[in-house]
């Protein structure tokens, strides 16, 4: 098995009708053949295997209209769960989410740090395991894993790409590395992998945190800067999966030099990262903010979240590394809108869990500048999960592998891992 969504290259009739139960929370047998456009025996029988499979239960009747009345269907959300874990350099996050995808159990734990892969292979499958049996879902329940990181996400190189572009420095270890195939042989468990951006930008709208925008974007920030799309209601991923590296995109030609290997790149100047670095380059706004030096130190994460606390304290030096930040995120924030023409971008991420309410009015003035504000502006928001919001995407693509129907072959990385990846 190589992830939930492996080899489909179109929907399935039973993920059409499944998908379509989903977005409508309750409707009848004709009101799916009016929705899907098959055929009335084709439903029943659909249906008839979709109750018989524990997916789907009938739940009341509908108003009469003068004839018999209709019997409702809805998923069985207890059915069947997914598990979303979110790896980062500073933290694991995990989430379990039911059929519907509210979650119902998340905890967090140390990151990757500087442990091998197989290490961190295993603490993330003994971690899988507590947060089931902690809920006491059955293991025969549980449709799969999503496994969401920062960085490239490779094919048949494993995880990270080639060996130039690989993890962020911090999570180099990892690099090429087939996390997800490792995984999947330790828990057993089908896995499918995805950038944390992308995850975070798929929860915001599994969620509802795009509303009824037709071009939205997630802008994320962790360890790094990152964005994710949706298009139509669809996560646009391009054809490596790897869209959306806006933590990328070059603020200054003549800046310093990236991870990545170019210039300028934003995250150089003003990712969680960037901003650490210089209150620490500073010993008296070390001390202010609190900040520990030396062997040991918190991860990016935490020190940002630090500086934070700070800032919104009235830290003079710790507002004004922020205020910059923000500045810059909002330029690249700019572009991106320009580019996509967004009607909505969501701030999220566990930096802007910590700062959002710093980088949400300097960002919005940014957009103000959008090439569209002739016809429509930018709406930037907080996200209400900014914490959580990778894990949560991350157990949503295994639900969207089940539920979603699609119109065209998926990545391999995206569908799951190929027999290459391992």
């Amino acid at each position: 098995m190589s992830g939930p969504a492996a080899s489909k290259p179109q929907a399935s009739s039973k993920s059409v009708v499944l998908d379509a139960i989903r977005a409508a929370g309750t409707i009848s047998r004709v009101g799916l053949i009016k929705t899907t456009g098959f055929t009335a025996p084709t439903i029943s029988t659909l249906v008839r295997k979709l109750i018989n499979e524990g997916l789907v239960v009938e739940t009341g009747h509908a108003k009469s209209t003068g004839g018999k009345r209709r019997v409702l269907l809805q998923l069985d959300h207890s059915s069947r769960y997914a598990v979303g874990v979110h790896l980062d350099h500073g933290f694991v996050t995990y989430a379990l989410t039911n059929l519907g995808g509210t979650v119902v159990a998340r905890i967090s734990r140390p990151g990757a740090g500087v442990d091998e892969p197989a290490v961190v292979v295993a603490r993330i499958a003994a971690e899988i395991a507590a947060l089931i049996d902690g809920v006491g879902v059955e293991r025969g329940r549980i449709l799969g894993v999503g496994l969401v990181f920062p960085g490239p996400v490779g094919s048949a190189r494993g995880v990270g790409g080639p060996p130039d572009v690989g993890f962020a420095p911090a999570m180099r270890q990892l690099t090429g590395f087939p996390l997800g195939s490792a995984l999947e042989r330790v828990t057993a468990l089908p896995v499918v992998l995805d950038n944390d951006s992308t995850a975070a930008a798929l929860g915001e709208h599994w969620t509802g945190g795009f509303g009824a925008a037709t071009s939205a974007a997630a802008l994320y920030m962790g360890t790094g800067i990152g964005a994710g799309l949706v298009i139509g209601g669809v996560t646009y991923r391009g054809p490596s999966g790897n869209v959306g590296e806006l933590g990328h995109v070059c603020v200054s030609a003549d800046g310093p030099r990236c991870w990545c290997g170019a210039r300028g790149c934003v995250e150089a100047l003003a990712g969680p990262a960037a901003v650490v670095a210089a209150a620490r380059s500073d010993p008296a706004t070390a001390r202010a903010v609190g900040l520990t030096l030396g062997a040991g130190r918190p991860s990016v994460v935490a020190d940002f979240a630090a500086l934070s606390r700070a800032a919104r304290r009235g830290e003079p030096h710790a507002l004004a590394l922020l205020e910059r930040s923000a500045r810059q995120v909002g330029a690249a924030a700019r572009t991106l809108a320009n580019l996509m023409d967004l009607e909505v971008l969501v701030l999220t991420g566990p930096s802007l869990a910590a700062a959002g309410s710093l980088y949400l009015p300097i960002v919005r003035q940014e957009l103000r500048a959008s090439f569209s504000r002739g016809t429509h502006t930018v709406d930037v928001r907080l996200s209400r999960s900014a914490a959580t919001a990778s894990a949560v995407g991350a157990a949503a693509l295994v639900l969207e592998a089940e539920l979603v129907p699609l119109s065209a072959p998926r990545p391999p990385e995206r569908a799951g891992l190929s027999e290459s990846a391992g």
